[in-house]
């Protein structure tokens, strides 16, 4: 079985459709899973949501889409958040909203955005001197308690960090990396920047179950036209995202 992993799509329908052709070219997968966090940012989210409401995928609820899908329109509301909310409708809205928070998309796979309890801390990342890096191995633990023991893959999202740990006597935890945002700034204490170093689409392709072979995980990068992104990014003037959509790094 193959199972295909997208995550942090945040709107870039062009990172998308580059990552569906991708997948195609390399013969497809059995299952493609969306790990959420599918439209904020300042790109296509109606363009984006109606793509992957075409393609039916099964999906868990990002951070993002719940602050979409509920935050009230205010000054407190993040700027990518509203840019999206502005352009989906009511019932677009609620959709993103009851998608799950977690789902077992395989036996023995479990998928969620950022941790199987919380849609918006990160499960194996720790923030040192204002950058994501993994965590100690006793804190992912820690965040890890609760799942079912009978858990042998956790796919998540959230950090826009491609990763890959096998915990000792539990879980491998997959998190992809992000298909449409290659670097963002977070200025919830304490600030921090996420950064992939370059501007390409990421995902992942879980093969399980061949016989005599052992689970294989594989992260792709995609090139496509990523300066378009950033064009789009300008125009809806974000040119920090313009500038990340282009080098895969905040700032530099």
């Amino acid at each position: 079985m193959r199972i295909a992993v997208l995550a942090d799509i945040h709107g870039n329908v062009l990172a998308l459709e580059a990552v569906l052709q991708d997948l195609q070219q390399r013969g497809g997968a059995d299952l493609t899973v969306n790990l959420g966090d599918s439209v904020s940012g300042p790109l296509w989210p109606r363009e984006t949501f109606e793509r992957l409401e075409a393609l039916n995928l099964p999906t868990v609820r990002g951070n993002h889409d719940r602050r979409v899908a509920r935050d009230p329109a205010d000054d407190t509301m993040w700027a990518s958040d509203r840019y999206a909310q502005e352009r989906l409708t009511a019932a677009q809205r609620e959709t993103l909203f009851a998608q799950p928070l977690t789902l077992q998309v395989a036996p023995g796979v479990i998928a969620f955005h950022a941790r199987p309890d919380h849609d918006e801390k990160y499960l194996a990342d720790a923030i040192t001197d204002g950058q994501l890096v993994r965590a100690p191995l006793a804190a992912i633990r820690r965040r890890l308690k609760g799942l079912d023991p009978a858990c042998r893959i956790v796919l998540c999202g959230h950090s826009h960090r491609s990763e890959l740990i096998r915990i000792p006597g539990g879980p491998v935890i997959f998190n992809p990396g992000s298909v449409g945002c290659p670097a963002y700034d977070d200025s919830t204490p304490p600030a921090h920047v996420s950064e992939q170093g370059t501007p390409h689409a990421r995902y992942g392709i879980v093969g399980l179950d061949v016989p005599g072979q052992p689970d294989r995980f594989e992260i792709f990068a995609v090139d496509y036209d990523h300066e378009a992104a950033a064009r789009q990014a300008a125009e809806a003037g974000r040119p920090e995202w313009a500038h990340a959509l282009r080098t895969g790094f905040i700032s530099g």
